[in-house]
């Protein structure tokens, strides 16, 4: 475990989901993925400032690769690949990370199309939290998403996050700043042995 961020490196999995660090041989099959869904990620993500197809090739691929184990030896960052039976079919990246009085953090994902509708995301969030909870050391979780992302909005209230504000103009996305929803959750909105316990729950009632 690195001693700059508790929690890092590791693999998490529940079933048929999983989480593990980046490879750099993911390199292919992600650039093939991330292309596909141009269409159904560009609505939510902030502008590379070259073509989606650039930013999302193999090539593009390495440069994130390397600036994201750069971050996560330094603290910053916990860069998940999200698996479904072993195939990468998504991201889920642990960020800004502040320690000390803090101990807070910042989640976003991406789930490929063909797979959303499976349960993938709210599973591998729901392994984060409680992840960060409890090895990772922290005590609040944050996700910040566009008012119209209903499918990633329920993925959060599925899991007990809290709305909490309205950030106007966040990011700039699709040549506009774009208003974001706040969610978080802290270590003490924890209850019935876990998030991913509560969310799995839920399915059941």
């Amino acid at each position: 475990m690195n001693m700059y961020n508790p929690g890092w490196p590791a693999t998490l999995i529940h079933e048929r989901v999983s989480l593990r660090p980046y490879r750099r041989s993911d390199a292919t099959h992600w650039s093939a993925v991330r292309r596909r869904n141009e269409s159904w990620l560009a609505h939510w993500e902030p502008a590379s400032g070259t073509s989606w197809h650039e930013a999302n090739s193999p090539a593009g691929f390495r440069t994130m690769y390397r600036d994201l184990r750069r971050s996560a030896k330094g603290g910053a960052t916990w860069p998940f690949a999200v698996c479904y039976d072993d195939e990468l079919v998504g991201g889920m990246t642990v960020g800004s990370i502040t320690r000390r009085a803090f101990c807070s953090a910042h989640v976003g994902y991406w789930i490929d199309e063909k797979y959303a509708g499976k349960g993938i995301a709210p599973t591998a969030l729901g392994l984060i939290c409680d992840h960060a909870f409890t090895s990772g050391r922290l005590h609040r979780i944050e996700v910040n998403i566009q008012p119209h992302n209903t499918p990633s909005r329920r993925v959060v209230e599925k899991l007990g996050f809290r709305e909490e504000a309205m950030y106007k103009a966040y990011l700039y996305i699709n040549n506009q700043w774009r208003d974001h929803i706040g969610y978080g959750m802290t270590i003490e909105d924890v209850t019935d042995g876990g998030v991913l316990a509560r969310w799995i729950k839920s399915r059941t009632d």
